[in-house]
C-alpha cells in the first residue's frame, strides 16, 4: 500500500470549498489530494487549480478512479448520491470515506457494505463529531461515573435554511432535519448510553412553507434504550441555531453547547451535588483530524472508526423515526442483522445512477 494515499473528492458544493478541501493541507503527510469530481466541469476545474489537484465532470468518475495516485474517494454528496457513488469507487478498488448520513435507506446501506466487503476495501462514515474533544470529554466522564448511571439524553440541533433550493429541502436528494442534523446526535446518544435503542416514536412539523422544501421543518423523537434510558431529539431547519446536548445522571448532569459544531468553541457544564464544574474547548478541525485517521487506517490496515456499520445502524433509526411520525405510532426496532458479503460482486462495470442533480 501506498505510504500517501491520494483522494478523489466527489462533490463540490459550499461545505466541499469551505471545510473539505482546506482540510487536506492539515491532514498530514499520508494525505493527498488528487482530484475533484463534480456536475460542474468548470467549477471542478477552479477549484482543482486552486488546490493543486485535477478536475472532473461526473461523467469522467471512471477516469478519475483509474488514477494511479488515487487509493480512495470522499463521497461529499446529497444524501440520495451517496450509495451509487461510494459502490462505483469500491468496486474500482479504493476505500471510501462517506459524509453522514450514510445514505438514505438502509438497504442502500447494506449494499455499500456488502460491496466494500466483497471488494476487500475500506469504509468509514465522516460524522466529524467523534473527533470533536468535547464529544471526546463527555465519554471520559461518563465512562468514569462521574454523573452515575446515564439514565437520559437530550440533544436540541436547530437551524435556519434560507435557501429554498438548498438540497437539505428536497426530498428525492435525501433531505430532511434528522437526515442532517439528527444523525449526529443519534450517534452520539448510542454511544454515550452504550446501547442501541429498542423503540422510537416521532412527530415531526411544518409550521411554515416559506422555506419552500418538501421535507419536515422540525422533528421531535423519543428513543427508548434498554433498560428504560431514554434518548429525546430535537431537529430543526426553522429556528435560532442551538446545539446543545446534555445527560442526566444518577447523581448529576452533563450539558455541552456547541456539540456538533467542533469549528467552533464549546462548553461542558458539569453538575453534581449542586456544584457546577466548567470546561471550554477550542474550535478543531474535525475535517482534517478524520481524514488524518482514514489515511493511517489505510496505510496500516486497520478498520478505520466510525464503520459503516455505525452509518447503517443510525440510518435505521432515522428511518424509524420517519415511519413514525407518519403512522403515528411507536416503531420497534429489531436486532440489526448481519451484513455478509456475496461471494462475488456481479456486473462490475455498472454504470453509476443517472441521478446527478447538485454537487
Amino acid at each position: 500500500m501506498a505510504k500517501q494515499i491520494g483522494y478523489a473528492v466527489v462533490g463540490a458544493g459550499p461545505l466541499v470549498e469551505r471545510a473539505l478541501l482546506p482540510a487536506f493541507a492539515r491532514a498530514g503527510g499520508e494525505t493527498r489530494l488528487a482530484a475533484i469530481v463534480s456536475a460542474d466541469r468548470g467549477r471542478a476545474h477552479t477549484l482543482a487549480q486552486e488546490h493543486h489537484a485535477t478536475g472532473y465532470h461526473y461523467d469522467e468518475f471512471r477516469q478519475a478512479l483509474q488514477r494511479e495516485d488515487v487509493q480512495a474517494v470522499y463521497v461529499a454528496l446529497p444524501n440520495s448520491l451517496h450509495c451509487d457513488y461510494a459502490v462505483e469507487a469500491a468496486r474500482a478498488g479504493a476505500h471510501v470515506v462517506c459524509e453522514r448520513p450514510m445514505a438514505v435507506m438502509a438497504d442502500e446501506c447494506r449494499r455499500m457494505l456488502r460491496t466494500s466487503q466483497t471488494n476487500r476495501v475500506k469504509l468509514m462514515v465522516a460524522y466529524h463529531v467523534q473527533a470533536h474533544p468535547a464529544y471526546k470529554k463527555v465519554l471520559e466522564l461518563v465512562r468514569s461515573g462521574a454523573i452515575g448511571a446515564p439514565k437520559t439524553f437530550s440533544s436540541d440541533a436547530t437551524i435556519r435554511v434560507h435557501d429554498p433550493d438548498d438540497v437539505r429541502l428536497q426530498r428525492r436528494l435525501g433531505g430532511g432535519t434528522m437526515y442532517d442534523l439528527g444523525v449526529p446526535a443519534i450517534f452520539v446518544a448510542r454511544t454515550i448510553l452504550d446501547a442501541e435503542p429498542a423503540q422510537v416514536m416521532a412527530m415531526t412539523a411544518r409550521m411554515t412553507r416559506r422555506y419552500g422544501g418538501d421535507v419536515d421543518e422540525s422533528t421531535v423523537a423519543l428513543i427508548r434504550f434498554p433498560d428504560d434510558r431514554l434518548a429525546h431529539l430535537h431537529t430543526s431547519f426553522g429556528e435560532e441555531p442551538t446545539s446543545v446536548l446534555t445527560v442526566f445522571g444518577d447523581d448529576g448532569s452533563i450539558r455541552v453547547t456547541g456539540m456538533y459544531e467542533p469549528q467552533r468553541s464549546s462548553t461542558i457544564e458539569v453538575v453534581r451535588g449542586g456544584k457546577r464544574e466548567e470546561m471550554t474547548f477550542e474550535p478543531i478541525d474535525a475535517v482534517a483530524a478524520e481524514l488524518e485517521h482514514f489515511s493511517n487506517s489505510v496505510v496500516h490496515d486497520v478498520a478505520p472508526e466510525p464503520s459503516g456499520i455505525e452509518g447503517l445502524t443510525d440510518v435505521r433509526i432515522v428511518e424509524a423515526i420517519y415511519r413514525s411520525a407518519r403512522d403515528g405510532r411507536p416503531v420497534t426496532l429489531p436486532r440489526i442483522a448481519r451484513v455478509d458479503a456475496p461471494p462475488a460482486e456481479h456486473d462490475l462495470r455498472k454504470p453509476v445512477a443517472d441521478r446527478r442533480q447538485a454537487g
